[in-house]
C-alpha cells in the first residue's frame, strides 16, 4: 500500500485532463470458439516508440470459454472521496469478468504492464454462493469498494431470480455480497454508473441470458422484450428511487455515461434499436427538483440496402440499422461518441447543451454493408464497438467486436480482432490516425480497452472542476 495516495488518482475532471497522457492500452481478447484461452493484450500507444500500436505483452487466462468482456481497475480517482475513500490504494490491478463462465480474473499491472499477470482467480462459486448472481459484466471502482453488475440471477440459465450488482474488497478481492437493498421494479441489468457527491447512481437494462447467449432471438426483439428501462438509485442507501421506460420499442438500453464533473447532474444512455424503424438512439437523462427525467435528444437512420449484402438476420428488412451498442463522454463533458457498429460509423456529438446533441464529426470505417477500409488499405471487419477516450480528449481508440454470438449473426464472414485510433480536434471533427492499426494474434477478437492511468468510462470524481 502508498504512503501517498495513487498520482493517477485526481480529484476533479479538469486535473485528469491535465495529467500525463497514457503510453499502454489493456485490451481483452476472446476466443469465440473457446479453443483457446482468452487473453488480455497490452499495447504501446506511445507515440514515436519502435513497437507504437503493437501488442507487447499478452497475458493468457488459465481457462477456455470464459467470454471476457468489459472490465475495470480496483482504485480510481472515487478513492479520494472525503467519506469513504481509501486514498492510498493503487491503481494496480484490473478485475476482468468472464461472461459465460462467471468467472473473475485479477491482474496486476505491477510493477509494469509489460510484465501483467495473473493475481487471483476468482472461481464461479463463490459468486453464485454469496450474491446467487451469475453472468459479471460491468466493472466500477467505488469508494468503499469495488461494484460489479451482473446479467444474470441462479439457476443454469440464470433467470431464478434477477440479476444485480455485488460488491468485492478492493484489496482482497473476496466477494462480499449483493449490493441492492431494494431493487423496485428492475428486472434486467446492464451498465451502471453514479454521480457520488449527489448520492445517486443510475443503470441500464439490456437482457436476460436465454436472449443473448446464443445470439439475438428475432422473435423477442419484434416483440420488444429486451431491456428498455432506466433505473435511479439512492446510492448510500442502495434502494430503487425511480424507473423511467423509455418505450418498448426503444429495444436495448445500454452504456450509461453521467457528467464526470459532479456539479452536473445530467448523463446520456444510447439505445440499440427502435423497432418500429430500426433507428438507433441517444437519450439525455437530468434531475431536476429531486426528480429524473429524459428524452430523446438524438436519432441516427438506418441505411438502406440491398438485401443480398445483409446477413439473413436483416434481409426482410432490406436494412442496416446503425446498432448503438456504446457510447462514450470526453472528460470535459463536451463531446460524445457514439459506435454504431451496424453501419460501420463513428459519431461524435458536441453536448455543450446536453438536451441538444449537434453532430460535430464522423468516421465510417467496416459496417455490414460499406466494409470501408482503414486509411492504410486494410480491411476491417466488423464497425466501430468498444470506444475509449484519452484523458485530454484527443485520442479516441475502439474495437470491433460486440460478443461472439452476436458477432457471428451480424457479421458472418467474421471479425478479425482489429484496434484503431482516432484524432479528436479541440472544436469537434474527427480523423483516424493512419499509423494506429493493432492486429492481434489470430483467432482472437477484441473488445473494451482501458487506458494506462485511466480513461472517460473508468473514472469517477468527487469534486468539481475549477472551470465548471
Amino acid at each position: 500500500m502508498n504512503m501517498r495516495p495513487d498520482p493517477t488518482f485526481h480529484a476533479s475532471p479538469e486535473l485528469a485532463i491535465s495529467a500525463p497522457a497514457e503510453s499502454f492500452a489493456y485490451t481483452v481478447l476472446l476466443s469465440p470458439d473457446a479453443s483457446q484461452p482468452d487473453a488480455l493484450a497490452v499495447i504501446d500507444a506511445k507515440p514515436g516508440s519502435p513497437t507504437y500500436s503493437q501488442v507487447v505483452h499478452t497475458v493468457p487466462m488459465t481457462n477456455k470459454g470464459d467470454e471476457l468482456h468489459h472490465f475495470g481497475w480496483n482504485a480510481c480517482s472515487s478513492s479520494l472521496s472525503p467519506l469513504t475513500g481509501h486514498a492510498f490504494l493503487e491503481r494496480r490491478y484490473l478485475i476482468i469478468p468472464g461472461m459465460r463462465s462467471s468467472r473473475l480474473y485479477i491482474i496486476d499491472t505491477k510493477p509494469h504492464p509489460t510484465q501483467a499477470r495473473i493475481h487471483k482467480i476468482v472461481e464461479p462459486d463463490e459468486i453464485f454462493r454469496k450474491t446467487g448472481y451469475s453472468r459479471p459484466h460491468t466493472v466500477h471502482c467505488g469508494p468503499e469498494g469495488i461494484y460489479v453488475s451482473t446479467l444474470g440471477g441462479g439457476g443454469p440459465d440464470g433467470t431464478d431470480g434477477a440479476p444485480g450488482i455485488f460488491i468485492m474488497d478492493c484489496e482482497t478481492f473476496d466477494v462480499l455480497g449483493r449490493w441492492e437493498i431494494d431493487r423496485g421494479e428492475q428486472e434486467k441489468h446492464y451498465d451502471f454508473w453514479w454521480n457520488l457527491p449527489r448520492d445517486y447512481m443510475v443503470s441500464s437494462e439490456w437482457a436476460l441470458p436465454p436472449q443473448f447467449e446464443n445470439g439475438l432471438v428475432p422473435e423477442d426483439l419484434l416483440g420488444n422484450r429486451y431491456g428498455h428501462k432506466l433505473h435511479f438509485w439512492d446510492l448510500r442507501a442502495r434502494r430503487n428511487v425511480q424507473t423511467i421506460d423509455l418505450g418498448a420499442n426503444h429495444q436495448m438500453a445500454l452504456e450509461v455515461r453521467p457528467a464526470h464533473d459532479p456539479i452536473r447532474e445530467y448523463g446520456f444512455v444510447g439505445v440499440v434499436v427502435d423497432t418500429t424503424n430500426l433507428e438507433g438512439s441517444i437519450w439525455t437523462w437530468w434531475r431536476e427538483d429531486g426528480k429524473f427525467h429524459a428524452e430523446k435528444t438524438a436519432t441516427i437512420p438506418p441505411e438502406a440496402a440491398d438485401a443480398s449484402l445483409l446477413p439473413p438476420l436483416l434481409q426482410g428488412f432490406g436494412a442496416v440499422p446503425p446498432l448503438v451498442t456504446d457510447i462514450d463522454l470526453s472528460l470535459d463533458d463536451k463531446f460524445l461518441y457514439v459506435s454504431c457498429w451496424g453501419t460501420g460509423e463513428m459519431r461524435q456529438y458536441d453536448v455543450t447543451d446536453p438536451r441538444k446533441p449537434r453532430l460535430s464529426g464522423s468516421v465510417h470505417i467496416g459496417g455490414i454493408v460499406r466494409r470501408t477500409p482503414h486509411p492504410n488499405g486494410k480491411p476491417f471487419a466488423g464497425g466501430p464497438q468498444m470506444v475509449e477516450i484519452s484523458r485530454d480528449g484527443k485520442r479516441v481508440y475502439w474495437t470491433n467486436s460486440l460478443y461472439s454470438t452476436w458477432d457471428n449473426q451480424f457479421y458472418p464472414d467474421g471479425i478479425p480482432g482489429t484496434q484503431v485510433m482516432a484524432h479528436a480536434g479541440p472544436d469537434g471533427g474527427l480523423t483516424l490516425a493512419d499509423d494506429y492499426w493493432v492486429e492481434f494474434p489470430e483467432g482472437y477478437r477484441a473488445h473494451q480497452i482501458r487506458l494506462e492511468g485511466g480513461d472517460c468510462s473508468t473514472d469517477s470524481f468527487c469534486y468539481p472542476s475549477v472551470k465548471a
